[in-house]
């Protein structure tokens, strides 16, 4: 304490005059329209600056974790290419349903399109995030959205550029899911309280369930391809009133590090909702 006394004492003077700038410097910025617009101009640019190279420094530190994200997801899919499935007999040929997938696009059925994540926020109990593609790009309303670990959410809003996400950590999403061993479907939800664990409903009982086992999409859902991963199985609910357990797993994508996105096209989605739509007036 002392020598901050001595410290003040002995810059009495300058610190002063430093003291009265600001002071003066306050005035002339508040009170001078001219002077208020052009400190705000160089605030913004300063501002600017320095928020650009704190987001490019923190892009870099995070292309580790993506690039291995991206090698693992492009080791998986070269292992389902037609070259692989050559057996050592050269008499038999494992024949591949991509073979007309390769050689006549109509009968493709989705389609993939990267996209970059470039802003989120949250509503009440709804998760958002933004991407950079829009309908310009060919991205629509109720497209999925997939990460290279899983399951991210769907599209609900698109401009010419820009779309926005519901994420699985939503109130209002829900998917159809199945367990990978058991093949046993049940209906994927999120509780509103962790951002780590999300809920799967209707297992019925008799199914037997570890912790760790694996929770992909189901071939009902209309707009997810099947079996991409959602999460793990981290604990299991038993309600005594009911014959169906309540899972809880843990998401296999995180959040709080996405970057880069695929938004999936089920282009046959909408013969698929025409043939219901038109069965449902059937029956009424």
């Amino acid at each position: 304490m002392r020598n901050i006394f001595l410290f003040i004492r002995r810059y009495f003077n300058f610190l002063f005059f430093l003291a009265l700038q600001v002071l003066a410097l306050s005035f002339l910025f508040r009170y001078n329209k001219f002077h208020e617009a052009a400190f705000m101009g160089v605030a913004s640019e300063i501002t600017g600056r320095v928020n650009n190279r704190y987001n490019t420094i923190e892009y870099y530190f995070k292309l580790k974790k993506t690039n291995e994200a991206l090698v693992k997801e492009n080791v998986e899919l070269r292992t389902l290419l037609r070259s692989n499935y050559l057996q050592s007999d050269t008499m038999h040929l494992v024949a591949v349903d991509s073979i007309r997938v390769d050689s006549l696009i109509k009968y493709q059925k989705y389609t993939y399109l990267e996209a970059k994540v470039v802003g989120g926020f949250i509503t009440t109990q709804t998760n958002f995030f933004t991407i950079h593609r829009g309908t310009d790009q060919g991205v629509n309303v109720d497209m999925a959205v997939i990460s290279p670990q899983g399951v991210v959410g769907r599209v609900v809003n698109s401009s010419a550029n820009f779309s926005t996400v519901m994420t699985m950590l939503s109130r209002q999403f829900k998917v159809d899911a199945k367990l990978k061993n058991s093949g046993e479907r049940g209906i994927i939800s999120w509780d509103g309280v962790s951002p780590d664990f999300i809920q799967m409903r209707n297992i019925p009982k008799n199914i037997k369930i570890a912790k760790g086992d694996s929770v992909l999409t189901s071939e009902l859902s209309s707009i997810f391809p099947a079996n991409i991963m959602v999460g793990t199985v981290d604990s299991v609910f038993n309600d005594p009133s009911t014959n169906f357990f309540t899972l809880r797993l843990r998401s296999s994508t995180n959040f709080s590090t996405v970057q880069f996105v695929y938004v999936v096209q089920n282009k046959q989605i909408e013969e698929q909702r025409k043939l219901e739509s038109a069965t449902q007036k059937i029956n009424e």
